[in-house]
């Protein structure tokens, strides 16, 4: 596993690039201690019995409610485990908004964000350091999730493929690629299941100007696009997590999950923002806040809140609520990862804006 602490000074110590620089001035060496906590060696923080900390998860849209009980299990445990108290601020947004929001200044001790991609974006900008998939398991992914179509009773537009969704007289409720996260995943998942399964590019166009047109509402972030669809009725079909399709279903019987039969594997990522911890003097808690994800208890809530838990024997235990798909999982893989499928995709002038421009 990767060592942040020796990680961040062996950084530091070799690099004089404008990168390291940046870093060593984010996070702030010589910045005083918040009075949660005794600063040690290399920026972390020596805990002391008694201690009152104060962390912040910055997350994307859909994962209200998993952070809201997971703060409460996380600082009960941190509480028995260490003596010490800690409160756990939550904040929620599109993902791609957030990660520039970390950017602008959000002081973050850590982030959960729709996909590495994001997280990359924070490494780009000397907040988090390079290797952080490492220092996690299963790459830094507790848990994940993938996409599916949520219909009206009945289904009445008859949608069971992605190709429906560009027939004529269907209205189609998705996020904004440009600031959400989720809305990434549904743009890869719908050109794969061209592109991977012998179509050409200029068929993936076709399919995705076709679905595009039939957008009614581009919502920043995945909740207020179900919020759209469920609340204000607007839309025949909402392109959503998985979980958050499985929320709607469970409190609304007004509502069916439609299973494609391709979609692609979302993967969210957790990661330490580096120049934050050190400055504040949290590293440990928000360490421990990371880790605690893969405990069995928050993969039991993890599962409760209709993600897909990294722990195969409780994923096994709640398998009912996941079926299986007949073809292979589309991955960021098949983009050849996230920078080059941002860079194809979703950058300035790219695919996504030549299509939804046209």
């Amino acid at each position: 596993m990767f060592n942040r602490t020796f990680g961040r000074r062996h950084f530091l110590a070799i690099a004089g690039s404008a990168s390291a620089a940046a870093i060593l001035a984010a996070c702030g060496d010589d910045a005083g201690d918040d009075g949660n906590s005794a600063p040690s060696a290399g920026g972390t923080s020596a805990p002391t019995v008694g201690r009152s900390f104060e962390i912040t998860n910055v997350s994307y849209d859909p994962t209200r409610e998993l952070y809201a009980q997971y703060a409460d299990l996380f600082s009960k445990h941190y509480k028995e485990k260490t003596g010490n108290t800690v409160k756990v601020n939550n904040s929620h947004g599109g993902s791609g908004s957030q990660a520039r929001s970390v950017v602008d200044g959000l002081e973050a001790d850590v982030t959960t964000l729709a996909l590495a991609g994001d997280t990359e974006s924070l490494v780009q900008k000397g907040l988090v350091l390079p290797g952080w998939e490492a220092e996690f398991p299963n790459n830094s992914n507790p848990y994940v999730s993938t996409i599916v179509f949520v219909v009206r009773k009945g289904n009445p537009k008859g949608i069971k493929e992605w190709a429906d969704l560009a027939r004529s007289g269907v209205s189609v409720i998705t996020p904004n690629p440009k600031t959400s996260g989720g809305a990434q995943w549904n743009f890869l998942a719908a050109w794969g299941t061209v592109t991977l399964n012998g179509g050409s590019e200029e068929e993936a166009k076709t399919l995705l100007t076709g679905i595009y047109k039939n957008v009614a509402v581009l919502d920043s972030g995945a909740r207020g696009s179900s919020q759209t669809f469920v609340d204000k009725s607007i839309g025949d079909v909402f392109i959503s997590w998985e979980n958050e399709a499985l929320l709607i279903k469970r409190d609304n019987p007004d509502f069916e999950v439609v299973y494609p039969s391709q979609t692609i594997l979302a993967e969210p990522a957790v990661a330490i923002t580096d120049a934050i911890v050190d400055k504040r003097k949290t590293r440990e808690v928000a360490t421990e806040f990371l880790n605690y994800l893969y405990s069995d208890e928050a993969q039991e809530l993890i599962a409760r809140n209709f993600y897909r838990p990294s722990n195969e024997t409780i994923l096994a235990k709640y398998k009912s609520q996941y079926p299986d798909y007949p073809k292979p999982y589309i991955t960021i893989r098949d983009f050849g990862g996230w920078y080059a499928a941002k860079e194809k995709f979703f950058h300035e002038g790219k695919i996504f804006d030549q299509i939804y421009k046209a």
